[in-house]
C-alpha cells in the first residue's frame, strides 16, 4: 500500500511541475497561437496582449493543486496591476470540459480562459515547451518572453518592476 501511494504521488509532482522550474527557459519570444475561450471565441495570444505592458501566460488545470494555490497569488497580483497593463491568459490542460468549467467556477478567474480540451497532447505544450504544470510565462505585448516560471513574491516584484 505504501509503494503505491509513493508512486501516485510521484506521480503527481512529477505532472504538476516541481521538478518544470526550467522549462521554456530559453524561449525568447511566446509563439502565437490560437484557441477557443470558455464561450468558444477563437481568440489569438498575439490579439489578446496588444496594448499590455506585461501578460502572464497561465498553463494550468483543473486537477493541479499547486496550479490552483499559484492561481490566488495571480489573482492577488492580478487586482493591483490590471489597471497598470497587465493582464493574464488561462490556458487549461484539461482534457474533461465538466472539470475545467467546474475549477473556473470554484476559482472565479476574472481573466480569459483558453482550452482546446487535449491536455498535454495540445500543439500548444510543443510550442512552449513545457511538459508540465503549473508553466507561467511572462510576457510583453510584443511577445517577447521576460520571465518563465517565476511565483508568489517574486512574481509579485517582477510586474510591479514593470507595470510601475
Amino acid at each position: 500500500m505504501k509503494k503505491i501511494l509513493f508512486t501516485i504521488v510521484l506521480a503527481l509532482v512529477s505532472v504538476c511541475g516541481f521538478a518544470q522550474q526550467n522549462a521554456g527557459e530559453e524561449l525568447k519570444k511566446a509563439p502565437d497561437f490560437t484557441m477557443n475561450d470558455s464561450e468558444g471565441k477563437a481568440v489569438s495570444l498575439y490579439e489578446y496582449i496588444k496594448g499590455k505592458k506585461c501578460v502572464l501566460i497561465d498553463f494550468w488545470a483543473s486537477w493541479c493543486a499547486p496550479c490552483r494555490a499559484e492561481g490566488k497569488n495571480v489573482k492577488a497580483i492580478y487586482a493591483d496591476y490590471k489597471d497598470k497593463g497587465f493582464g493574464v491568459l488561462g490556458v487549461s490542460m484539461d482534457t474533461k470540459e465538466p472539470m475545467w468549467r467546474k475549477a473556473m467556477n470554484e476559482e472565479a478567474y476574472p481573466w480569459t480562459q483558453l482550452s482546446d480540451l487535449q491536455g498535454f497532447k495540445s500543439p500548444v505544450c510543443g510550442l512552449f515547451g513545457f511538459k508540465a504544470i503549473p508553466a507561467i510565462y511572462l510576457i510583453d505585448g510584443e511577445g517577447n518572453v521576460l520571465a518563465v516560471n517565476l511565483r508568489g513574491e517574486a512574481l509579485r516584484a517582477k510586474i510591479a518592476e514593470i507595470c510601475q
